[in-house]
């Protein structure tokens, strides 16, 4: 494939005039399988990051989110035992050409910052959280001047008592404390892009949307990017601004979170969609579901629609060929062969929006 028809497939979200702070063009990733070989599990991703914007991964597990999200600055399992090819430029320089150094600069002050799944099981639980904390900070600080800072940066985070904090373990911390620990120590070294991977597992309700919107303040105080990873498109319609929606290691549907949510142009988006539970008049068994599971990763290059065994709207052109990439807008694209038959086309689109202005 040329150089020109690889951009012609390539799904972004934001073509405005400004450079992206994180441009991910042609992503692909191959992991080790158990059996011998490789088993790709991220298959041709591309996506955009604007500057201080807030830019969602969406999918069910299995989706190759999360292995995405690592690849970014080669954290395992995309480390040095998985092929990596593809560009992911932050602020133009490519990451995955970098060095070894040049990494461990880019995961530092003002670079990358990751916060992970599941806080309990990322924190140490044999290390109170100061010793933690103090390894993300700037080197040549004083104990003194350290602990300072962390007190302050968990202070910013809600959590009551900072100092006692800091000498706790993790087991002596709430949930929702542990999570908000890790937020601050990803933001301790003043992120240009935080990296969030379903940073509310295990937290109920309340304290999801406590977190996100902590989250999402005091990204915006800062001017931080965020690339958050979830499964939760109530979620992402509340605190994102352009969606990426992954399936079998694909990205299927890419836009501005209005467009894609209000007229999801993708089978499987439009699944996941109508599964959002929703309160008013919705009883238990009117709860839409999908179908069957995610393939395994060793089936997808064989589908040439790996969602065509679940979707209710297969046809039999689905498994002819794989889809190509088809705008709907210059800013909303789907990968679907009847892409035209699901969703209006961009005349039309242009007339809506003219017409509820």
């Amino acid at each position: 494939m040329t150089a020109t028809e690889t951009e012609r497939e390539r799904p972004v979200a934001d073509r405005s005039a400004d450079a992206p702070l994180l441009d991910v063009r042609d992503l692909h990733v191959s992991l080790p399988s158990p059996g011998g070989g490789f088993v790709e599990v991220v298959r041709g991703v591309s996506f955009r990051v604007a500057p201080g914007g807030f830019h969602a991964l969406v999918g069910e597990s299995g989706c190759g989110k999360s292995v995405t999200a690592m690849a970014l600055t080669r954290l395992p399992p995309a480390d040095a035992a998985a092929r990596v090819s593809g560009r992911v430029l932050f602020r133009g320089r490519d990451l995955l050409a970098a060095s070894p150094r040049e990494l461990r600069a880019a995961r530092r002050k003002g670079g990358v910052a990751y916060v992970f799944q599941e806080a309990m099981s990322a924190l140490n639980p044999v290390l109170r959280l100061r010793t933690q904390m103090r390894e993300a900070l700037p080197r040549g600080l004083s104990r003194a001047a350290a602990d300072d800072r962390l007190a302050a940066l968990l202070g910013e985070v809600g959590l009551p008592d900072p100092r006692a904090a800091l000498r706790a373990h993790p087991c002596e911390l709430s949930g929702g404390m542990a999570q908000r620990a890790c937020i601050a120590m990803a933001l301790a070294q003043e992120p240009a892009l935080l990296l969030a991977d379903e940073p509310t597992t295990a937290l109920d309700v309340l304290v999801q949307r406590k977190v996100l919107d902590l989250l999402r303040d005091l990204c915006r105080a800062r001017g931080t990017a965020v690339l958050l990873v979830t499964h939760n498109l109530a979620l992402v319609s509340e605190y994102a601004e352009t969606v990426s929606v992954l399936y079998a290691g694909q990205v299927v549907e890419d836009g501005p979170v209005p467009d894609v949510l209000a007229a999801p142009a993708h089978p499987y988006a439009e699944a996941l969609l109508r599964a959002v539970p929703r309160i008013e008049g919705t009883r238990p068994e009117d709860l839409a579901t999908i179908p069957g599971r995610v393939p395994p990763p060793r089936d997808w290059v064989a589908l040439p629609c790996a969602f065509a065994p679940r979707c209710p709207r297969a046809a039999a052109s689905c498994s002819a060929a794989p889809a190509p990439w088809s705008g709907l807008s210059p800013r909303h694209g789907v990968r679907c062969v009847r892409a035209g038959a699901l969703a209006p086309a961009p005349a039309e689109q242009a007339g809506a929006e003219q017409e509820v202005e």
